[in-house]
């Protein structure tokens, strides 16, 4: 049976938001080959950006976010390259600062900075000897500090994680200021958005939570008298184009189980795009009604048909949808 889809709406909310629809790859590039035809075919068939995950450890392998990003760089002029999403707790934020600078103005100022605290994976934290309960409060200190840092003026800080004095750092990154996205989807995490973030990367969340989520980041930002002049909206969509629904669901579950360690069905049934080109393109349309004007389209099939499949969203999926908001 096909998955019930979210009701239709518009977006209310006091956020700045872009006109423009922008669409996005999640990747990952274990070599220097694999990173020049990776950005090459990208932008041949046209894609706004490119970015990569982020696990110190995780179920399957996984590279350096920031040394990826780096390689890709150096195959592409145009396209953005961000994070989606560096989990920051799980660094001390002063080298954080000096290597994403130094990445921001090796691109020219193409870097997309998406930071969240993951937490899924207890593990890595514990391996990283930061206490799990403490991830919310270190991002948010970590996100200030960053700020400070790329100032390029002489920084002491009294925190309670990262206290320093009079440290300047430079060269600041190339965008002054360089935005930080944030990912998360609890209400905590919602209100941090509203008090420091420049925009939000969702994951896994229909339509109507994406908009609910946009009105409670407006509220925070409210209630703190906090001026946005402009905010990013993207999201991490699950995404496979087959011949009929059932069919992309199974591959799509068979997939996402594998990936999450569990059964992962109900789930690709509610937040992915799956489908016809016709199916996925509705999806994404409810997204972008609800607020989402970036893309990040996850490939959720087989690993031999994902250039296929990225090939037939560019082709058939891509034109259903307009270019602006």
């Amino acid at each position: 049976m096909r998955a019930r889809r979210e009701p239709t709406y518009r977006a209310r909310m006091d956020l700045p938001l872009s006109s423009a629809l922008t669409y996005g790859v999640i990747t990952t590039v274990a070599s220097v080959d694999e990173a020049r035809a990776t950005a090459e075919r990208s932008e041949a068939q046209g894609w706004d950006s490119l970015w990569v995950g982020d696990h110190v450890a995780f179920t399957v392998p996984i590279y350096d976010p920031l040394i990826q990003l780096g390689v890709l760089g150096a195959f592409s002029k145009r396209l953005r390259l961000g994070t989606s999403v560096y989990l920051l707790p799980l660094r001390h934020p002063v080298p954080v600062a000096k290597q994403v600078a130094t990445l921001d103005r090796m691109l020219g100022g193409r870097l997309e900075f998406g930071v969240g605290v993951g937490g899924e994976f207890a593990n890595e934290y514990a391996a990283c000897g930061v206490p799990l309960n403490e991830r919310g409060a270190r991002l948010g200190e970590g996100i200030e500090l960053l700020r400070k840092l790329w100032s390029g003026e002489s920084v002491s800080h009294a925190g309670r994680f990262y206290p320093l004095e009079n440290v300047r750092m430079l060269p600041p990154p190339a965008q002054r200021p360089l935005p930080i996205y944030c990912g998360g989807r609890s209400d905590a995490a919602l209100a941090r958005i509203g008090r420091l973030a420049d925009g939000w990367i969702s994951y896994v969340v229909s339509a109507e939570q994406y908009r609910a989520g946009l009105e409670k980041i407006a509220a925070e930002a409210a209630r703190v008298k906090r001026e946005i002049t402009r905010f990013h909206t993207g999201h991490l969509l699950f995404t496979l184009v087959r011949n009929s629904y059932e069919e992309a669901l199974d591959a799509a579950t068979e997939h996402l189980s594998r990936r999450y360690a569990m059964d992962f069905r109900k789930a690709a049934q509610r937040y992915a795009a799956l489908g016809k080109p016709a199916d996925v393109a509705a999806r994404i349309a409810e997204l972008q009604r609800a607020g989402v004007r970036n893309v990040i389209v996850d490939v959720v099939g087989r690993p031999e048909e994902r250039d296929e499949q990225l090939a037939r969203f560019a082709a058939e999926v891509r034109p259903l949808l307009g270019s602006r908001a």
